[in-house]
């Protein structure tokens, strides 16, 4: 007797019924850029990122199974996240930007949830993903059809543009209808993101090395971003969405209709530097309390704040980044050494602080800016 197979199209009508605005089904093989993966992580490019090496997490990407026995199928949503903020206000050096998608409430407390309903309508084993399991993911979503990989290797719907959130279903059942994948990539020669990484991440085309990479730096970097790297990351202090914002395809995007995506207001998207310096453990937690930002904690926040406060430059800051220097953290009393040494004013303040310094790190850091 033949088995019964799930509707594909009651499956995506209840997916729209939930709010996910794309949904595709793939069946759950290999992905097709499973060797180009190994090779990345061969080459050191995933830096401190040690999990995605794991001899565990690879054997879960090269085998499905290894994660659901007898999975059968892979559905892959897409939940747009933009939203509109002046550029103005984003492009302020005044203030430290993040990136478009941790303006709002962290999309894995609204995704999960719904994935997890309408797995549980599926009857059948299953595990629920969002940006959280060993899978390639954006290749995955490119094999159920939800677009195609973009030069700066994000995934880009044709008609929706880059600025979505993705989220699986594996399952054990299998459904009457599979979407295909269609073209690789639709770039042609545009080479816009490219060319306007401040950092120079993409060795080249759909390759990124995530050690140069921004979001990188500002996320997952967990110690001392390298000295040459600093001047070129602006006013980013999470993410960044430079390599999107450049995408001809996002002109087609719309904005988001959860409302919990969108800024409360300019200073969740761009918060004043000056605040974000001021951050104590409990002010960050308060501020950022159920935003994907939290993750961070405040030692690597305000890190990150330190570099754009220097290449910020203002006086203004002298005061802010001066208590910094008797931060419990050497990771910030090192980076805002730095940023104090590129104000009118700071290099002496660094220069003092220095007889007082016995972090091996931080004195290290600004002996050699006082060279």
């Amino acid at each position: 007797m033949s088995a019964i197979l799930f509707s594909s199209e009651r499956l995506k009508t209840r997916a729209l019924e939930l709010g996910f605005n794309l949904t595709g089904i793939t069946r759950a093989e290999p992905s097709p850029t499973l060797d180009a993966y190994f090779r990345w992580i061969d080459a050191g490019m995933h830096g401190d990122m040690a999990y995605m090496a794991r001899p565990d997490r690879q054997a879960r990407r090269r085998d499905l199974n290894v994660i659901l026995p007898g999975v059968r199928s892979l559905v892959v949503v897409g939940l747009d996240y933009r939203t509109e903020i002046p550029e103005s206000t984003l492009t302020d050096p005044a203030r430290g930007r993040f990136s478009a998608y941790a303006w709002g409430l962290d999309y894995h407390d609204l995704m999960t949830p719904r994935l997890e309903t309408l797995a549980a309508e599926l009857g059948a084993d299953h595990r629920v993903y969002v940006d959280t399991g060993a899978i390639l993911e954006r290749s995955h979503a490119h094999g159920a059809g939800l677009g195609f990989t973009g030069k700066n290797t994000m995934l880009i719907h044709p008609r929706r543009g880059s600025f979505f959130f993705l989220g699986e279903i594996l399952t054990t059942l299998e459904f009457d209808e599979y979407d295909q994948a269609g073209r690789a990539t639709l770039c042609g020669t545009c080479t816009r993101c490219l060319r306007a990484c401040p950092t120079n991440a993409f060795p080249r085309p759909h390759v990124l090395d995530a050690r140069r990479c921004i979001s990188y730096l500002t996320i997952e970097h967990k110690g001392w971003i390298e000295p040459d790297l600093r001047p070129l990351m602006g006013n980013w202090v999470y993410g960044c969405d430079v390599c999107q914002d450049v995408c001809p395809f996002n002109r087609f995007t719309s904005e988001t209709c959860e409302r919990v995506f969108r800024a409360a207001d300019a200073d969740r998207a761009a918060p004043p530097l000056l605040d974000l310096l001021a951050l104590d453990d409990a002010g960050f937690q308060a501020r950022f309390v159920g935003s994907a930002a939290a993750r961070i904690k405040r030692e690597r926040l305000v890190r990150n704040a330190c570099i754009a406060t220097g290449n910020w430059g203002s006086p203004e800051a002298l005061p802010a980044l001066t208590r910094l220097l008797e931060d419990a953290s050497p990771l910030v009393r090192g980076h805002a050494a730095w940023a104090l040494n590129r104000i009118p004013g700071g290099r002496a303040r660094i220069a003092e602080h220095l007889t007082q310094e016995t972090h091996e790190e931080v004195r290290a850091e600004i002996e050699s800016l006082l060279r």
